[in-house]
């Protein structure tokens, strides 16, 4: 047989396996890397089916529920990290990258301003090999301790809108609750190589311009300097765009300080480990080296104090906007995720979409309520011996009267906690929680919001990336915590 006719025949046996698999094999239905539940079978109605509309759907569910999903996403990876450029240590070989918007203005107040919180000079990973990957994300060191950075756009002139929210609720609550501003940076600040300075930008200008615009009585919690302090531990996650829970205590441990109540050492904690967790970094980067090196994650609960946790669980429709609540339910707060998976991060709460309050035996007339992002979701874990009960809200989701909910809880102390990044973008919905109706969703209210009811689709395992004034545009659509 000639060589050209066995090549053939291979061709053929390969496109015919393939055939096989994609049209006979059970189709995956999550996607591990991407975090996210994958397109189903439509529903076929007549005018979807007059309109097109459901063999566009079904052409969508082909494509994005092939079996081994993952698998054969994985093997593409690795062929084209094999053909990557990489950089190198040696002057030679090192690229610099660029971010934009370099010329930004920079206000003389604020930069007179930058001298509250001392700056931070990397020594962990400066001289390290870096690369950059998929959607800009900065990819550093090789091996089993490679970890994937988001790069940050931002500058001092950012954070004005949600320092006004704050002050807002200061003006608002200042009478019922102290109100604290808290923003935390993210992992490419303290652990960004000299090689890819280029391709991010310093978060404390930012960071020292917000803190500036706060009215004084507004208490400003430094997150910065002591994540500086322990840049040595594992205070973020190597594998996903979140801090990792240590990072989150010695946070909570100086929102205690400055709130003036009880805290505890990790002496009072049962150390919690899911091994081998590969976080978002790894879908959103398409870089086989996340993958291939694994972190543990380590969490903590505390012991000696008791709590319960009551939830309010919001229902999403398939766009992933609130359409309706369910009844309190009482949980639990810590959920446990076994080793090797990539939903670890909601451990706590097991996500977003919901309001949490947690009872604690902490007698002390003190009640917090955190509005968050996805960040936060690891810091009142930290808070049990500290407060009385701890309110839990998201800033994509709550459908309350926020003066009412406060009133109503005895709410103490409010803290507003974002990652830089959204902090930077503005206040979000902030300023529409304080006088909005109760049972308000998405802007509509009672029958309103039922009328747009779609049916509920299942929420991606992971949360979403904070990217309001990151250099890469990463999907907004995952909304888990």
């Amino acid at each position: 047989m000639k060589r050209s006719n066995i090549y053939l025949l291979i061709v053929l046996a390969v496109y015919a396996a393939f055939v096989v698999v994609f049209t006979t094999f059970p189709r995956s239905t999550f996607s591990e890397l991407e975090k996210r539940e994958l397109e189903t079978f439509p529903l076929a109605t007549f005018n979807n089916v007059k309109s097109g509309e459901f063999t566009k759907n079904v052409s969508r569910w082909f494509s994005d529920s092939e079996p081994y999903r993952d698998k054969f996403m994985s093997l593409s990876m690795i062929f084209g990290d094999n053909l990557k450029l990489r950089l190198f240590n040696d002057e030679q070989s090192t690229i610099k990258f660029h971010a934009t918007n370099d010329d930004a203005p920079i206000d003389a107040e604020m930069e007179m301003a930058n001298n509250e919180i001392e700056g931070y000079s990397n020594n962990i990973t400066a001289n390290e090999n870096a690369k950059i990957a998929n959607k800009g994300i900065i990819i550093v060191g090789e091996g089993n301790k490679v970890r994937a950075l988001m790069s940050f756009g931002g500058g001092p002139e950012g954070g004005a809108a949600y320092a006004n929210a704050c002050n807002k609720y200061q003006k608002v609550f200042g009478k019922q609750a102290k109100i604290y501003c808290l923003v935390v940076p993210t992992a490419v600040e303290f652990y960004c190589p000299d090689a890819a300075k280029g391709a991010t930008k310093p978060q404390l200008p930012t960071i020292k311009a917000l803190h500036k615009r706060l009215n004084d009585s507004v208490i400003a919690v430094n997150a910065y300097t002591p994540l500086a302090n322990h840049v040595k531990e594992d205070i973020y996650l190597r594998t996903d765009h979140h801090w990792a829970p240590l990072g989150a205590y010695y946070v909570a441990q100086e929102l205690a300080r400055v709130a003036h109540v009880p805290f505890r050492d990790l002496n009072s904690y049962d150390k919690k480990v899911v091994h081998g967790y590969v976080g978002s970094m790894y879908g959103y980067s398409h870089d086989i080296s996340v993958k291939n090196s694994p972190e543990d994650f380590v969490y903590y609960v505390p012991r000696d104090v008791d709590y319960t946790t009551t939830y309010i669980k919001y229902n999403i429709d398939k766009d992933f906007k609130v359409v309706g609540e369910n009844p309190p339910h009482k949980g639990e707060y810590f959920l446990k995720y076994p080793d090797g998976s990539g939903g670890a991060y909601c451990t706590f709460m097991g996500g977003d979409s919901k309001i949490t309050h947690i009872h604690t035996s902490t007698k002390n007339g003190r009640r917090m309520l955190i509005i968050k992002d996805s960040f936060g979701n690891a810091l009142p874990g930290y808070l049990f011996y500290s407060f009385e009960d701890i309110h839990v809200i998201d800033f994509r989701y709550f459908s309350k009267n926020l003066k009412k909910y406060v009133t109503d809880n005895k709410i103490t102390d409010i803290v507003l906690f974002a990652v830089i990044a959204r902090a930077y973008g503005g206040g979000g919905d902030l300023i529409k929680f304080i006088n909005q109706p109760d049972g308000t969703y998405n802007g509509l209210t009672g029958k309103n919001a039922e009328k747009n009811k779609a049916p509920e689709k299942p929420k991606p395992a992971a949360s979403e990336p904070e990217s309001a004034a990151t250099s890469s545009s990463l999907s907004d659509k995952s909304k888990n915590g």
